[in-house]
């Protein structure tokens, strides 16, 4: 399935996203990419996934945060495919919030509205 985000925001929103990645380098079974920019009223279609469960962090221009407990270090500037357990220096520590669908593995797009 696709994971679509929607900035449903008067600010513009930087995203990152977490997922599945069997295998990733230090013993992680989850990788990580970003950082989208999803300007006001627009969305961002960052990830393709077979898997029911899924992770983003998002912050806005005017402060706001979307957040969760599965605690990871970013890098500060634009990333593909990071591991999370692999560190950064310097890096942003942050929650990522959970994202769970069903029929992952089926050919659909899934919208996660950030308000």
């Amino acid at each position: 399935m696709w994971l679509q985000y929607s900035n449903q925001t008067t600010s513009g929103v930087w995203l990152a996203v977490g997922y599945y990645a069997e295998g990733c380098d230090a013993g992680s079974n989850w990788a990580s990419k970003g950082w989208f920019r999803i300007e006001p009223g627009k969305s961002a279609t960052p990830l393709w996934t077979t898997n029911n469960y899924s992770t983003f962090y998002a912050e806005s221009d005017d402060g706001r945060v979307w957040s969760g407990p599965y605690t990871v270090t970013l890098p500060l500037n634009a990333f593909s495919d990071w591991c999370w357990d692999l560190g950064v220096d310097p890096g942003q520590s942050v929650g990522m919030r959970l994202v769970t669908a069903s029929n992952a593995w089926f050919p659909w797009t899934a919208t996660v509205n950030l308000t």
